[in-house]
């Protein structure tokens, strides 16, 4: 039987996916939301996921298996906090259940920067969030790109407001395998395909954009511009400073350290 490998059902994972399904791709594919793949993986479901980075470190004995990631150096444009009250006085948090690490992003950035920890409250997927009352809400993915009319009196880009402060990147998700997993095949399958996602961002766009209720140069800006998917020695810096403010709100295990097998970019 192939291994399992899940990616992210969102727009965001195209560029890293291209390609890949054919004859040749020695693994079989599936699409679900990054909460759903992070407990795949722990399940024993999928052998390797793209799954949220504070998962990483959550799980036991994972392996981080190629350099290609979803993150970001600026705006991200698909993770926004939407404040109906100064962030000051927020008091209550309702959470997109799509993604945990933008909702540990979100708790760190309040608590680290304000001194806010407000109650939180779930955000089921599929819900509108117009009929959420939460003082803010923290929305991911396609529905942060389209979010419904609301009263906010401010938005917080995440993605910015981390760099902002931190003057790092961000990561989001990486490429996981759980232990016992041989990943050799599978890692240069994964960095081949987004090499090649990089290298065909104007086709990527042009056949998505309208999927998303995108036009073909917004898509194209969201793949080039706002994205950001190779993990280097910046990108691993960000997730050890992510995990240690994630250890201390409580949000990680301490002691974890990050395992990287061999990560060079595949040509």
């Amino acid at each position: 039987m192939k291994p399992r490998v899940g990616a992210v059902r969102y727009l965001n994972t195209k560029p890293l996916v291209h390609g890949l399904g054919d004859a040749d791709t020695p693994f079989t594919l599936s699409f679900d939301y990054p909460s759903h793949l992070a407990d795949q993986l722990s399940l024993g479901l999928l052998d390797v996921a793209l799954i949220p980075s504070i998962e990483y470190f959550l799980g036991d004995g994972y392996r981080i298996i190629t350099d290609a990631c979803i993150g970001c150096l600026g705006p991200v444009w698909s993770v926004k906090i939407f404040f109906r009250v100064p962030p000051q006085q927020v008091q209550t948090l309702a959470l997109d259940e799509g993604s945990r690490t933008s909702a540990a992003l979100a708790k760190i950035l309040l608590a680290e920067r304000l001194g806010v920890r407000p109650r939180l409250q779930a955000l089921p997927l599929g819900s509108d969030m117009r009929d959420c009352e939460a003082d803010a809400i923290l929305l991911i993915g396609d529905r942060a790109i389209h979010p419904p009319a609301i009263d906010a009196v401010e938005v917080w880009d995440l993605g910015e407001t981390w760099v902002e402060w931190t003057g790092l990147p961000f990561v989001f998700a990486m490429w996981v395998a759980r232990p016992g997993v041989a990943t050799e095949a599978i890692a240069q399958h994964l960095m081949q395909a987004r090499n090649s996602g990089l290298e065909n961002l104007p086709e990527i766009a042009e056949r998505e954009a309208a999927n998303y209720q995108l036009t073909t140069s917004e898509c194209f800006q969201y793949f080039h511009d706002n994205l950001h998917f190779t993990l280097g020695p910046q990108e691993k810096t960000a997730l050890t400073r992510f995990y240690d403010y994630a250890v201390g709100l409580d949000l990680a295990p301490s002691g974890r350290t990050p395992i990287y097998d061999d990560c060079e970019i595949a040509r």
